[in-house]
């Protein structure tokens, strides 16, 4: 990356839940679950991500949100803040909030809905990025969001000194590698799926932002430190491992699965919000299965 921006983080950064108990936060959950992770290994967490439902958390709980996970943590780990949603100005103040909390990072989807044009994709990536002095790292996902972020925003946004990184999560890796081959010097690279964090890190990723981390911390660290030590035998050895578990997380919609899971390991109670909700009777039997061999 050029030399007037920062890097984030490297290895794999988890998204973590949000814990609820009745209609609150379950923030004795919460804590417990930060502690677990940096006890793994991970040494960086993603607070209000799709993971964490920040669609339906209000403002007064996503400033909540940020001030305990920084209190908490107390410097063990990077916390980044979710900002994106799709209104810009509710994005700038999120993310405004965030580094009032001492937030270290912000990750903004790309506005769902709306279907912006690049031209307000670009806008919108400049307004958040101004506001803060935080890093910032764009998170393209179009199977959620309706919107892909293409290369021309990219190249408009590569100049700006607070935008450091990509999340990419198109599930293509055409895409990582045209990332990488144009604009490698000028964000780094996350695989936002964990199915794929190997073959883009292999091809100069600098990490993952994960699901799975929240079971599995160490594993999802480790595979992650082999890529960046380039013992990728290894480390596709490991890959292979936890396909059957990221299988079985996304056979619905994130964070169902992985809700679950943590809910029968006793990390939390069985809890989301609508539209979200527990998952289908096969979908727990096959969870459970599965957390019985782990």
């Amino acid at each position: 990356m050029s030399k007037n921006k920062k890097e984030l983080f490297r290895g794999a950064a988890t998204a973590i839940i949000t814990p609820f108990s009745g209609e609150n936060i379950d923030y004795k959950a919460l804590g417990s679950l930060m502690d677990f992770q940096i006890d793994g290994g991970i040494d960086t967490i993603v607070v209000a991500g799709t993971t964490g439902e920040a669609p339906t958390l209000s403002y007064g709980e996503l400033e909540e949100l940020f001030r305990f996970s920084v209190a908490h943590t107390k410097g063990r780990a990077k916390i980044i803040a979710g900002c994106g949603c799709n209104c810009t100005e509710r994005s700038v103040e999120i993310a405004k909030t965030a580094r009032e909390c001492g937030c270290h990072g912000l990750l903004a989807v790309a506005p769902y809905y709306n279907r912006p044009t690049a031209v307000g994709l670009t806008e919108h990536y400049t307004k958040i990025a101004d506001t803060s002095e935080l890093p910032l790292i764009l998170y393209n996902v179009p199977s959620r969001t309706g919107v892909n972020i293409g290369l021309e925003v990219y190249r408009a946004l590569a100049s700006h000194p607070n935008i450091v990184g990509i999340k990419e999560a198109s599930g293509s890796i055409a895409v990582a590698e045209d990332i990488l081959s144009e604009f490698g010097d000028d964000f780094d690279l996350y695989s936002g799926n964990d199915d794929m964090t190997l073959p883009i890190m292999a091809l100069g990723g600098k990490g993952c932002i994960s699901v799975v981390s929240n079971l599995l911390p160490s594993e999802t660290q480790a595979l992650c430190r082999m890529c960046l030590e380039q013992n990728f035998t290894r480390a596709a050895e490991l890959q292979l491992d936890l396909i059957p578990i990221i299988r079985a997380l996304f056979s619905e919609t994130n964070p169902i699965p992985i809700k679950y899971a943590l809910s029968r390991l006793g990390f939390c109670d069985l809890s989301y919000r609508l539209p979200l909700c527990p998952p289908t009777p096969q979908t727990a039997g096959l969870l459970d299965m599965i957390l019985e061999v782990l």
